[in-house]
This record gives C-alpha cells, sequence and structure tokens, in this order.
C-alpha cells in the first residue's frame, strides 16, 4: 500500500518527504552524536572549539566514563529508576488492563465514551499542579523518599494514559471470537484471560514500554519527593550539576546512561511497536 502510493506520489511531494525525514533523522541523531562525542573528551577539550573528530582533533579518553561509573550515588540512582519504572509499569497493567478492557466490552449507566474522555481529561493537568497535594499526601502517609511513594504517585499519572490505549487495543479485538466461546460456555473471565489478552499482547507491550519510559524520564516529582535513599536517574541528573559550571562531558555520560534502556528496550519489542502503535488506527 505505501509503496503503491510512493510510486504514484508527485515529485514535489516525494522531495517534501524526503526533506522532512532527513531535517527529523538530523534533529534527533545531533544530540546523540553531541553526547557520544563529548563522553569520550576531558573536561578542557569540551570547551575548545574544533575539537569534533576524534583521533583526529582530540585524543579520546574514558576518564570521564569511570568517574560516572565509580560514583556508588549515581549506581543508586540507577536502581531506583528501574525499581519504581518497573513498579508504576507492573501496577498500571494490574488495574488499567481490567479497566480498560471493561470499558471496551461493557455499558455502565454512564456511558463507556464518556469515561473514557475523563480518563483522557487527567492527562490534560499540568503535574506542577498537583505537586503540592501530592506532596501533602506523601508527608501524611510517610512515603516521601520512598520508592513506594513514586510507584505509586508516577502510577497514578499513567493509570489514565494506559486505560486510554488499552481500551481502543481490546476494541480491535475481533468479538466475534469471544461470542463462539461464550456459547461453548466460556466465562466472562475466561474470554478475558485466554482470548482477549493473548490477542492483545502487542498493544500492551506498547502500553509497558511507554509507562516505562515515562517513570524512567519524569524529574519533577522526583526531585521534589525524594532526597538521598529514592532519588532516581532523572532526579540526580539535575542534581549533579556543578556551582561552577556545568561539566559537559560528565553530563554527556549521564545522558547517554539516561536514554539507554529506554532505546534498548525500544530494539528488543520494536516487532511490537511496529504492530501495537497500529491498534485503534481505524476505530474512533
Amino acid at each position: 500500500m505505501r509503496s503503491v502510493l510512493w510510486r504514484h506520489a508527485r515529485s514535489r511531494s516525494r522531495f517534501l518527504v524526503l526533506v522532512i525525514l532527513l531535517a527529523t533523522s538530523v534533529w534527533i541523531l545531533v544530540p546523540f552524536l553531541w553526547a557520544i562525542v563529548n563522553s569520550v573528551k576531558s573536561l578542557e577539550e569540551t570547551f575548545r572549539s574544533g575539537a569534533i573528530v576524534p583521533f583526529l582533533q582530540f585524543t579520546p579518553t574514558l576518564d570521564s566514563w569511570r568517574q560516572v561509573l565509580s560514583d556508588n550515588t549515581l549506581l543508586h540512582a540507577i536502581l531506583s529508576s528501574i525499581v519504581v519504572s518497573g513498579g508504576a509499569t507492573i501496577l498500571v497493567l494490574a488495574i488499567g488492563i481490567p479497566a480498560a478492557y471493561s470499558l471496551a466490552r461493557f455499558e455502565f449507566p454512564i456511558p463507556s465514551r464518556d469515561i473514557t474522555l475523563w480518563f483522557l481529561s487527567q492527562r490534560v493537568l499540568p503535574p506542577a499542579v498537583l505537586l503540592v497535594p501530592f506532596y501533602l499526601m506523601m508527608v501524611y502517609f510517610r512515603l516521601i523518599d520512598t520508592w513506594t511513594g513514586l510507584i505509586i504517585s508516577y502510577s497514578t499519572f499513567s493509570l489514565a494514559f494506559g486505560v486510554v490505549i488499552m481500551r481502543d487495543i481490546f476494541r480491535d479485538v475481533s468479538k466475534d471470537v469471544e461470542e463462539s466461546a461464550k456459547v461453548e460456555g466460556a466465562t466472562a473471565w475466561q474470554i478475558f484471560r485466554l482470548i482477549a489478552l493473548p490477542l492483545s499482547v502487542d498493544g500492551i507491550v506498547v502500553t509497558a514500554i511507554n509507562v516505562f519510559a515515562f517513570g524512567w524520564n519524569e524529574a519533577l516529582f522526583s526531585s521534589a519527593f525524594t532526597s538521598r535513599n529514592a532519588q532516581t536517574l532523572a532526579s540526580f541528573i539535575l542534581a549533579s550539576r556543578g556551582t561552577r559550571d556545568i561539566d559537559f562531558n560528565l553530563a554527556a555520560v549521564n545522558t547517554l546512561i539516561a536514554i539507554g534502556p529506554p532505546v534498548i528496550l525500544s530494539f528488543f519489542f520494536q516487532r511490537y511497536l511496529a504492530r501495537g502503535l497500529s491498534f485503534g488506527a481505524v476505530k474512533g
């Protein structure tokens, strides 16, 4: 389908598409290249103009990597990010999948569309508006600077996104298969567990990756709710700025470490991403 559209497109349209793709690629790749180059420089070389090409214009060194990876605080921050992001992802899926399936298959006194719209409206609220109320609740329940507090906070923000996305995923699953199973005597729980879930794996994986990425990259609430014990990688990077200036070589290393896990996940689950992102593309 795509090749047919491309072959019949006008030359001007093709040229415009190629320009847009090229500009997008440059916009995405330049920060990666900047981080990679500066991560193998010394601090002095990061400020020297013309030091761009390794081995030709400067001598690469791994001193910045050794300095960063030898910091136990950073290693604990990475562990915190993994635990908090993974815990929030599991909690969102555990609550959001049954809720999304219910909205996709059952009717309520309030129409399913209105309930879904309410979930969607929660994503419109700026996170900063909820910072003070959440902080007061965390203080009251003694969850400040704990993994549990961050997991609950991240799950609260990501749950609405997960329910909306997974509702469309379940709506794309054919009802005929479920009706056939119902005729054979399958219960609603069996239909959900044995039919709906296996047919929706691709979309669920996409939702999980997005929720994990949100938790991994979130810095506002992590900076406000943690100080040491539960500090995540994002808040650690924000707090690691020097008093004199920015150490760009160390910042580049931290950047590569921070963006690594989501990128690696996307490569491993590329097949699921390609299929899962197509869910809900036809139905409204």
